[in-house]
């Protein structure tokens, strides 16, 4: 049953993807119905088979693919909602290829970490937060690559050429740096109940986690002071912004990725 859900998802996210790509390439309309009422239907699978996966009768699932694919979950549903008010549609393909890549692989290449959260309440809180603070930087970063090809298309003296669909420049570095100041939040938050919950934070083996998201705290807590104090924009604001998700992925992902997939 679930590797049918998963199919049914994963076909879902390419009709929605489809319907994208000819509006982008093309310069033509995009029917957004279409595209919401697919994406939303193969949400609602992912949700389905998410559970499934995760809420396993001896504790919870939280294996690195599991949660790469809980990861792509959050993200595609926060955009799929922006669909309704903003022009994203050169992101949308990306979010829901992430999706279902993600999804098909949780479902077809069984990984298994056991916990028991529900014994813990303040992990569980940590974990959310570091789930939420995670993805919303990471919608982050796909936000700074876009204001990056934008500004390239102005600066090429392409402006006359820019495809209807997309938004404009202004708007997506504001939507941007709003991203980045509650990822930001999130990530603060995040950190400061490791310090307090995670007893064993810095014990050899999670020394990296903790070290890692400090880093990119910094690094994002310097963006926004740059943004907002000196006005910094344009490509040193990409790279800050994809430097700090990288630092995050390695941090949540790193040592999991080695230890449940090329070592087992």
């Amino acid at each position: 049953m679930d590797n049918i859900i998963a199919i049914a998802a994963v076909i879902l996210y390419a009709t929605s993807i489809a319907t994208i790509i000819p509006g982008l390439v093309q310069h033509i309309g995009i029917r957004a119905k279409t595209v919401f009422i697919s994406a939303a239907l193969a949400l609602l699978f992912h949700a389905w088979l998410l559970s499934d996966l995760i809420l396993e009768g001896s504790g919870q699932n939280l294996s690195i693919l599991n949660v790469a694919s809980l990861i792509s979950f959050i993200i595609s549903v926060v955009m799929s909602v922006a669909m309704l008010k903003t022009r994203i549609w050169f992101l949308l393909p990306v979010v829901y290829s992430f999706s279902a890549i993600n999804l098909a692989v949780a479902t077809f290449v069984p990984n298994t970490f056991i916990t028991h959260l529900e014994h813990n309440p303040e992990l569980l809180l940590h974990i959310s937060l570091a789930l939420f603070s995670y993805s919303t930087l990471s919608i982050g970063a796909l936000y700074a690559i876009q204001l990056a090809w934008l500004d390239h298309k102005l600066k090429s003296k392409k402006a006359l050429t820019i495809n209807p669909n997309l938004p404009p420049l202004m708007m997506v570095e504001r939507q941007l740096f709003k991203i980045i100041l509650i990822g930001t939040a999130l990530l603060t938050l995040t950190l400061a109940t490791g310090f307090v919950f995670v007893q064993d934070m810095f014990a050899q083996g999670k020394a990296h986690k903790a070290i890692l998201s400090f880093i990119a705290w910094v690094i994002y807590s310097v963006l926004l002071w740059g943004h907002y104090q000196k006005g910094w924009r344009g490509t040193r604001v990409t790279w800050f912004a994809i430097a700090g998700a990288t630092l995050l992925t390695l941090a949540y992902f790193g040592s999991r990725f080695v230890k449940e997939i090329i070592l087992t």
